[in-house]
């Protein structure tokens, strides 16, 4: 029994250092540090840098309601809340290493990235599509011999690779650094197909000149779960980060906020779905 104690108390002590310093975020915005935010440039429309230059998208703005829940919370008259740009390389480790407080972008949850920090309640369901010029592709078999883009450090780039390996599909497979470098190359020749998140490529096609040359498929090759990363460890802050959605997906003012980037086209049935099923009673 003595070793097991033993074993049991470095455990402890091993849990109590793998908790990264300062993630106790409520103690610190209490304090009257800020409450930073972090969001992608290119990652419309959950998460990118408007025209004039300030944060926009929908998981943005549910994470501005987040910032409202922690301000609630602390029961502060003001709050500094700050917008500090991540890449999609180094995303995750800004939240790890403390750079910011919460990730406001299309993040995939996935197991080996809780190695590196915890996730909220779901906020949006997604999957991966393909866009070509003219014609869209029916499957992935349409792929073999064409050069194909992806973003580059991301799950879609992980499944494309390992998808098309399991599939024996031989495809020259180019990473990019965001979605619109990846649309331009694909509308100029020099990519033949794009594979990414079906609504950041439909909002792009959307809003490009040369989307009436595009084409995105109707099939879904992934179906993926977005969350908004936390810092490990920080259960006081995630407890207000998952209440902030809990309300917001009880009430209509989610689908308010939905509107805001996705315009009159309603959720769908997934969305609605995510919607009740995380709406988690007080």
């Amino acid at each position: 029994m003595r070793g097991l104690s033993t074993a049991l108390a470095a455990l402890a002590i091993l849990a109590a250092f793998a908790v990264p310093a300062g993630a106790q975020t409520l103690d610190r915005v209490a304090g009257g540090e800020a409450f930073r935010i972090g969001y992608r440039q290119f990652a419309p429309p959950y998460s990118y840098a408007a025209a004039n230059g300030q944060p926009s998208g929908y998981i943005v703005d549910l994470c501005r309601e987040v910032a409202d829940g922690v301000k609630r919370t602390l029961k502060l008259p003001a709050m500094k809340v700050d917008y500090v740009k991540v890449t999609a390389e180094d995303r995750f480790e800004a939240v790890r290493d403390g750079r910011i407080d919460i990730l406001c972008e299309p993040s995939s949850m996935t197991m080996s990235r809780r190695a590196l920090v915890d996730f909220s309640l779901p906020t949006f369901l997604d999957g991966a599509g393909v866009v070509t010029r003219g014609t869209p592709v029916k499957g992935l078999e349409d792929l073999k011999g064409k050069k194909v883009g992806v973003l580059r450090g991301t799950t879609t780039e992980e499944t494309l690779r390992s998808t098309l390996g399991q599939m024996r599909i031989a495809a020259d497979i180019v990473t990019v650094t965001d979605h619109p470098d990846g649309l331009k190359q694909l509308a100029d020749g020099k990519l033949d197909a794009y594979f990414g998140d079906r609504g950041i490529l439909n909002y792009l096609i959307a809003n490009s000149p040369a989307g009436n040359r595009l084409s995105l498929s109707d099939q879904y090759f992934t179906f993926e779960t977005y969350a908004l990363a936390l810092p490990r460890g920080d259960q006081a802050f995630r407890l207000v980060v998952d209440a902030t959605l809990a309300d917001l997906y009880r009430t209509e003012r989610i689908r308010d906020i939905y509107a805001r980037s996705f315009g009159k086209f309603p959720p769908d049935q997934f969305l609605n779905a995510l919607f009740v099923i995380n709406g988690v009673p007080k």
